[in-house]
C-alpha cells in the first residue's frame, strides 16, 4: 500500500510540477508573491516524481534505497525543522531574504518528517520479515 501511495504521489508531481510547487508556497510561504523560484525547480519536481514513480513500479532494491533515503530525509526534517527551511529558501528562492515562512508550518514539516520516517521504517519491517 505504501508502494502505492509514493507511485502515485510521484505521479503527481510528474504529472504537475506548478500545481504542486503552488501548493507548497500556498501552505508554507507567508508571502508567496514576494519570492521567486529558481527556473530549475519546476522541472526538478518533475523529474524527482517520474523517478520516485517508476521505483515504485519496480520495487525491489530501487525501491528499497528510496524508502532508505525517504526515512533518513524525514529523521532530519523531523529533528530540525528550522534548518530545513533555512536550507530550503536558500535552495529554491533567487532572494531569499524576502522568503518568510507560515510559523504553523515548522508543525506540518515535523509531521511529514515523522510520516516519512514511519513509512520508511514500515517498508523496512515488511522488507526483512518477507526474506
Amino acid at each position: 500500500m505504501i508502494r502505492t501511495l509514493v507511485g502515485v504521489l510521484g505521479a503527481l508531481s510528474a504529472l504537475y510540477p506548478d500545481e504542486i510547487v503552488e501548493l507548497f508556497e500556498k501552505l508554507a510561504v507567508a508571502n508567496p508573491s514576494e519570492g521567486t523560484v529558481r527556473g530549475w525547480v519546476r522541472p526538478a519536481v518533475r523529474s524527482e516524481g517520474a523517478l520516485i514513480a517508476a521505483v515504485s513500479l519496480l520495487n525491489g532494491r530501487a525501491y528499497a534505497w528510496l524508502m532508505n533515503l525517504t526515512g533518513l530525509f524525514g529523521a532530519i526534517i523531523l529533528l530540525f525543522p528550522d534548518l530545513y527551511r533555512r536550507f530550503a529558501t536558500a535552495f529554491l528562492y533567487e532572494r531569499p531574504e524576502s522568503i518568510e515562512w507560515n510559523e504553523r508550518f515548522k508543525s506540518a514539516v515535523r509531521a511529514i518528517g515523522a510520516l516519512y520516517v514511519f513509512f520508511a521504517a514500515k517498508t523496512y519491517r515488511k522488507r526483512h520479515n518477507d526474506t
